[in-house]
C-alpha cells in the first residue's frame, strides 16, 4: 500500500524500497528504504554522489533491476511482483528509455531503429507523433542513415524519438548527454523539457551535471542509499549548493 508520503497519482514511484548486493559482510545497500513519486507530466532529475543510488533507484523503478523488498510502482503496476516475461511486455509497451550509450541497433537505419519497440509489440507509429519527433528533432533527412554514419548527437536525437514515439507512461534518461559536446547536449535537454510541456510526457533522468539538472522540474537528492532532499524549479547554483552540502554532511 502507498504511503502518505507519495503521490497516488504519480507516474511512477518507490515505496519503501529496498536493494542489496551481495550477502554478509560484502552486502552493499545501495536503496535504503526509498520512498518517492514522481509525477506525471513532469521532468524530474536524480542527483547524488557516486554510490548514492541514483542508477539502482531508475533500474529498479524501469523493472531492469529487481529489489530486495518494497514496492516499484509504474502506475497501479508494481513491478517487484512481475514475471520476466510481464517485466519485458512493461518495458517495451509502457517505458522509454534513453541512454549515455545511445544503444541504437547498429545494422538498422534510423527509421528503423525507431520504430523497433512498437514493431515488437505488434504496433505501428502515429504519423503525426513521428513526423512531429522527427522534425523537431532535426533528423528527417538521416531516417535512412544507420548510426555509424551519423554523429553523437544525431544518434541520441534518434533515440530520443524512440524512446517517445510508443507514448510511453514514462522516459527513463540515464546521464543522456554523458557522451554529446555541449552544444548537443543543451539541445538533447531542451527536447525533454519540451516534451514535457508539449506533450505531456514523464521523464526521470538521472545525472551528475548541475547544469543538466537545471533544466528539470524537479531534483530528487539522494545519498547513501537514501532520499536526503529535493528542489523546485532548480538552477545551476541551487543544484550546485544542495551537491556540496550534501558533500560536507558524508
Amino acid at each position: 500500500m502507498l504511503t502518505q508520503n507519495v503521490d497516488t497519482l504519480a507516474a511512477v514511484a518507490a515505496v519503501d524500497l529496498v536493494k542489496v548486493y551481495g550477502s554478509g559482510d560484502t552486502a552493499v545497500r545501495a536503496l535504503d528504504g526509498v520512498t518517492v513519486g514522481f509525477s506525471r507530466a513532469q521532468f524530474t532529475a536524480i542527483m547524488g554522489p557516486s554510490g548514492s543510488g541514483k542508477s539502482t533507484l531508475m533500474h529498479c523503478l524501469a523493472g531492469l533491476d529487481t529489489a530486495t523488498s518494497g514496492q516499484a510502482l509504474l502506475g497501479g503496476t508494481d513491478l517487484t511482483k512481475q514475471s520476466d516475461k510481464v517485466l519485458t511486455k512493461v518495458r517495451r509497451e509502457r517505458i522509454g528509455f534513453v541512454f549515455q550509450a545511445f544503444n541504437l541497433l547498429p545494422q538498422l537505419t534510423a527509421a528503423q531503429n525507431i520504430a523497433l519497440p512498437l514493431e515488437l509489440s505488434g504496433r505501428k507509429p502515429d504519423p503525426q507523433l513521428y513526423a512531429h519527433l522527427t522534425d523537431t528533432l532535426g533528423i528527417t533527412g538521416r531516417l535512412g542513415h544507420r548510426p555509424g554514419e551519423m554523429s553523437g548527437g544525431q544518434q541520441q536525437r534518434v533515440a530520443l524519438a524512440r524512446a517517445l514515439v510508443s507514448r510511453p507512461e514514462v522516459v527513463f534518461a540515464d546521464e543522456p548527454t554523458g557522451n554529446l559536446d555541449s552544444r548537443s547536449g543543451a539541445e538533447v535537454l531542451l527536447f525533454l523539457r519540451n516534451s514535457v510541456r508539449e506533450l505531456g510526457q514523464t521523464i526521470v533522468m538521472v545525472t551528475h551535471d548541475p547544469g543538466a539538472a537545471a533544466y528539470a522540474d524537479r531534483v530528487v537528492l539522494l545519498a547513501d542509499g537514501r532520499v536526503a532532499g529535493e528542489l523546485d524549479n532548480p538552477d545551476i547554483a541551487s543544484v550546485t549548493d544542495a551537491l556540496q552540502s550534501l558533500a560536507v554532511a558524508r
